[in-house]
């Protein structure tokens, strides 16, 4: 059976990296490009009508920025797509905070048609974190260390701060299960744990939580 297509919105003010993106990701089998917006109120009207699996949104718009926008769709949508952060510099301070609010990672413009077609693929198909390095090297520019750990940090049990450990490392639920030589239910598990107790949305919030806390050595 085929699998549907995996449908992206871009969100841009400019026109011409929409061009791009839209030329280099309908080339690819599996992948449909259905919508285009170029501030980030657009980009929330958009998303909420033509329902995407995946949203390339640039954090600097006019009239609402990515973070806002990013916000907006997770708040407002029972099912939102995973947004996908699209960046010139890496350590942009609105990058971090479009992860802290619940961005699933990040893309350079400046990455090439196959990494930029990986994120797609990788974010809409699996449960691994998007770039794990970048988001470590991005933690250790940002993250701000807290006087003392979250209360949260004590509340995990030992496989939970593993199974945290290794979502930190990028691998996926059935890699964790191999790596831990357990179920992958046992894991997914785990997971909802991990994200009830640090109070994320999602993997990367997670993890960005992690490093905030100390849990997770940035350096």
């Amino acid at each position: 059976m085929t699998r549907p297509a995996i449908r992206i919105v871009l969100a841009d003010d400019e026109r011409m990296v929409r061009t791009a993106l839209r030329a280099i990701l309908s080339a690819e089998p599996g992948l449909e490009v259905v919508g285009e917006a170029a501030t980030g109120a657009e980009a929330v009207s958009v998303v909420r009508e033509l329902r995407p699996d995946v949203v390339l949104m640039d954090v600097r718009m006019p009239e609402v920025d990515g973070i806002r926008a990013t916000e907006q769709i997770l708040a407002t949508l029972a099912e939102p797509p995973r947004v996908v952060v699209v960046t010139t510099f890496e350590n942009d301070s609105y990058v971090y905070d479009a992860l802290r609010a619940g961005a699933a990672g990040f893309l350079l413009k400046r990455a090439d048609a196959d990494a930029l077609v990986q994120a797609v693929r990788l974010v809409a198909r699996t449960d691994s974190l998007l770039f794990p390095s970048a988001v470590r090297a991005l933690a250790a520019e940002h993250a701000r260390t807290a006087p003392a750990p979250p209360a949260w940090v004590s509340r995990l049990t030992g496989r939970e701060s593993e199974v945290l450990r290794h979502m930190a490392a990028g691998l996926t639920n059935a890699e964790i299960a191999r790596r831990m030589d357990v179920g992958p239910a046992t894991v997914k598990s785990h997971v909802a744990a991990v994200l009830a107790k640090t109070g994320a949305r999602d993997r990367t919030q997670a993890v960005i939580a992690a490093y905030e806390a100390g849990f997770l050595n940035v350096r």
